[in-house]
């Protein structure tokens, strides 16, 4: 079946009422009329079932017939899908970092924030999730793609987002409904838009098709007002809807969300948050007022005082916990480009710095030529090995987390894998819509396997510097790796460079014993220079050894001195960069009471 499409030219799943904003499929085959929509109680209720899981169980008590137009079939999009394409997300934090992505997107148009915090509806009081960005905001066109099904523009290598689904199926996961404000500056216009994703509103009006309410403004350097920019009667059907079923109840209140984006930017705002199964919020904003926390899973009940070290280690934390997730949610963060979490800057965390015994290992999978193919893994111990019972690989993909501490050695090889833990980035395969695995291809499998033998090998190489025992012999270096005939001339080296002086005191001890029998001397005068000319040659040649390790000594304590002040560099720089944030958001903010003094005035 062929979709049928008005809302833009770029060919939408909806159609639209008036030809832009509020988008309906299929409006003259509706059961309901168009004025109906706008007859319902002024109250703002929740969805028929607030627990996510069970949302999608609902009987509208409509009749569906197949539609069509002029002869052809065209595909009508049910509400139902909006939730059910939504169960893609398993986890409520993975639905959070799909949001992020998109700001994280934005750094290339000049965001340099992300704030997500909590908020209350206005109307009833309850809490709602608000995640914002100074990035560059979209036009009413891209605010109609953002709000419709499989429209992506991100053509950037490094753009995170790639599938256009992202925003759908992350906000829907989170809450029933959804409310966008974005402001952009395009082709040297000023544009503002408000859209409204409300699966509360599609159950509760039983509309069979999904209906998108979105009113536009331009702003007129003429007369320095914001106006509408599409018919009156479009206007007046689109703004009643978003008050009805929004948390604002005036124009005013809806409008007043701007002063917070500045001249350009996003905020979303995700109200009627889903309860678990135990009836509670999903999201928890009051263990800890700088976190946003999953309910179920906080601890499990267990007190701090009982808790084991690997309890507490972020490996676990991040389950539960969005800023111990967050902090390792990207492998680098532009130094300009700073997330806030409940109104406390989230640390970046850096997981290849906790590793003791540190190796890079080069992999490069057969994939046919692709430039993208090799990786290099850090991999070692964690710091507090042998303490914590933690172990796995965190596989990035584009700069995005998408496997947290991944248990590639699994059953009874696990205790050959104990505290060994290992960071890659991984663009040469493809992660899953929800962005929390990988699909399943040759590729992934061969980047499984080797990574399992990487870790036995440097398990079986390195247990004993932290007090484990090997429970394999080491296995002798393949002739057709890289890296083991590389370790195996180190270690050869090494061996040579130890027996060089035992092997130079026993040919003094022989010289010493010819010298003294003159028969001997007699015998064998032309051996015996020969053998003290080679004799002269390595005393030589150990003093040189021994010069060369001392100025290696002297060359690795500088580097640690040197170490020591780049960290200390590196720590002054993320304060002074606090700080710099700080004084960007109060400045932003004094802009904006600026700003709004300014029209009082006028």
């Amino acid at each position: 079946m062929q979709p049928e499409y008005q809302a833009s030219s770029q060919r939408q799943e909806v159609e639209s009422i008036g030809h832009s904003g509020t988008t309906l499929l299929e409006k003259e085959h509706s059961p309901i009329d168009a004025s109906s929509l706008y007859s319902m109680s002024p109250i703002c209720p929740a969805p028929l079932c607030r627990q996510f899981w069970k949302a999608g169980n609902y009987d509208s008590g409509l009749i569906y017939k197949s539609s069509s137009k002029n002869g052809t079939s065209f595909l009508r999009v049910h509400p139902k899908f909006l939730h059910s394409n939504a169960t893609s997300h398993k986890w409520a934090f993975g639905a959070i970092a799909e949001l992020l992505d998109n700001a994280v997107d934005e750094i290339q148009n000049g965001a340099t924030y992300a704030i997500i915090d909590k908020m209350l509806n206005p109307k009833d009081g309850t809490s709602a999730l608000l995640i914002q960005d100074d990035g560059g905001g979209m036009d009413q066109e891209a605010m109609r793609c953002c709000l419709s099904f499989g429209f992506s523009d991100k053509k950037s290598k490094s753009a995170i987002g790639q599938y256009g689904n992202g925003f759908k199926t992350s906000s829907m996961r989170l809450g029933a409904d959804v409310v966008v404000f974005s402001r952009c500056m395009k082709n040297r216009k000023l544009t503002q838009s408000v859209g409204l994703l409300s699966f509360t509103f599609l159950t509760q009006a039983g509309l069979d098709r999904i209906v998108v309410p979105m009113i536009e403004y331009e702003f007129m350097p003429a007369t320095s007002k914001w106006t509408s920019i599409c018919s009156e009667q479009h206007f007046v059907n689109n703004l009643s809807l978003l008050l009805q079923w929004s948390p604002f109840s005036t124009e005013e209140e809806l409008l007043k969300q701007f002063n917070s984006i500045g001249d350009h930017g996003t905020k979303i705002i995700i109200y009627n948050l889903w309860l678990n199964d135990e009836g509670e919020m999903e999201l928890d904003f009051h263990s800890d007022p700088e976190d946003i926390r999953i309910s179920c899973d906080a601890e499990s009940g267990k007190s701090c005082s009982r808790m084991s070290v690997s309890d507490l280690h972020l490996a676990n934390t991040l389950r539960y916990s969005l800023r111990a997730y967050l902090s390792i949610l990207y492998l680098r963060i532009p130094e300009n480009f700073c997330i806030w979490l409940c109104g406390q800057i989230v640390e970046y965390h850096n997981i290849a710095n906790d590793l003791k015994y540190r190796e890079f290992i080069l992999y490069k999978p057969q994939n046919g030529g692709c430039a993208e193919g090799s990786v290099i893994t850090s991999i070692g111990f964690l710091k507090e090995a042998p303490l914590v019972n933690i172990h796995g690989f965190n596989v990035y993909h584009k700069n995005r987390l998408i496997l947290p501490f991944w248990h590639v050695v699994v059953g009874v090889s696990v205790n050959r894998s104990r505290g060994v833990v290992g960071v890659l980035e991984a663009n040469f395969i493809k992660p899953t819509h929800n962005k929390q695995d990988f699909e399943k291809t040759p590729l992934f499998h061969k980047l499984e396997n080797r990574l399992k033998e990487m870790t036995w090998e440097y398990w079986d190489h390195h247990c004993g510097l932290i007090g484990y025992h090997a429970t394999k012999q080491l296995r002798a270096p393949s002739q057709d790796s890289p890296q083991s005939r590389k370790k195996h001339a180190t270690e050869k080296r090494k061996n040579v460079d130890h027996q060089i002086e035992p092997e130079i005191l026993k040919q003094k001890a022989g010289l010493s014993v010819n010298l003294s029998d003159p028969e001997s001397s007699q015998n064998q005068p032309a051996t015996t220079m020969t053998s003290h000319l080679e004799d002269q040659e390595m005393v030589l040649l150990v003093k040189e050894n021994e010069r060369l390790h001392a100025r290696c000594l002297e060359n690795e304590k500088k580097e640690e001195e040197f170490n020591a002040k780049v960290t200390l560099l590196r720590k002054e720089l993320k304060e002074e960069q606090r700080k710099y944030a700080r004084l960007l958001v109060k400045s932003a903010v004094l802009e904006n009471s600026k700003r709004e003094n300014t029209v009082i005035i006028l």
